[in-house]
């Protein structure tokens, strides 16, 4: 059961948690490459910041974004920026965001996002916190995916699994945890069954692009190949 409260808590944790880490870096940091191809880490601050601005689009019924080249855009334009304009504006972000979470709405409507693709307003927070946690691991300064909080990474691996589920590129698949949980996805492409077994963050790493799956057990079959998210 969703609970966009609960969520909003913890994208408030998370926030608070990102902004503490990034404050111990300086301005030649926030230049440097991040774990994301093509992007600096000032990139991935500016992204948190204008998808907690989009968000807030969602929120109030507006398009996500004016259209995909504005973001990029925009992303490109406050890359270079110094470390005390990146920390304030994904701070002021993310105000923005909690105060348009706050205003009473029916959490149940349907809203837009980008690529056409709808969903429940409740499930908005956790889309959120998925991109503040994940974005911290991709700043590559000492937060992993090991160190995410299990019951994210737990929703999160639910979530991609559910993503590619019947996908035409990817064969019927059981994910399976080294804590017991077990998921299936894929299905619409030819071969397995196949079962990929592994720790918590390696299933999570795997499914989210962050890794490459070489620390995974593959029953059945080879390692799928899954498409971009």
């Amino acid at each position: 059961m969703i609970d966009h409260a609960d969520d909003l808590a913890s994208v408030q944790a998370a926030t608070e948690r990102l902004l503490h880490a990034v404050g111990a870096l300086d301005n030649a940091a926030v230049t440097q490459s991040s774990r994301l191809p093509g992007w600096t880490r000032g990139h991935v601050l500016t992204h948190l910041a204008r998808n907690a601005d989009a968000l807030v689009n969602v929120f109030e019924g507006r398009p996500m974004y004016a259209s995909a080249e504005a973001r990029d855009a925009d992303i490109e334009a406050g890359a270079a920026r110094p470390l005390a304009e990146q920390l304030a504006d994904v701070r002021e972000s993310a105000e923005r965001f909690r105060a348009a979470a706050a205003v009473p709405a029916d959490w149940s409507r349907t809203v837009e996002l980008r690529n056409g693709v709808t969903d429940r307003a409740e499930r908005v927070p956790f889309r959120r916190w998925i991109e503040v946690e994940l974005h911290h691991v991709d700043l590559g300064i000492g937060y992993e995916l090991e160190d995410l909080p299990a019951d994210f990474t737990e929703r999160e691996t639910g979530f991609l699994a559910a993503r590619f589920s019947g996908h035409a590129d990817v064969p019927a698949t059981t994910v399976s945890s080294t804590d017991g949980r077990t998921w299936t996805t894929g299905g619409g492409a030819d071969g397995g069954p196949v079962t990929v077994e592994g720790t918590p963050a390696d299933l999570l790493g795997w499914l989210a692009g962050r890794r490459d799956g070489g620390a995974l057990t593959v029953k059945g079959g080879d390692l799928p190949k899954l498409p971009p998210l």
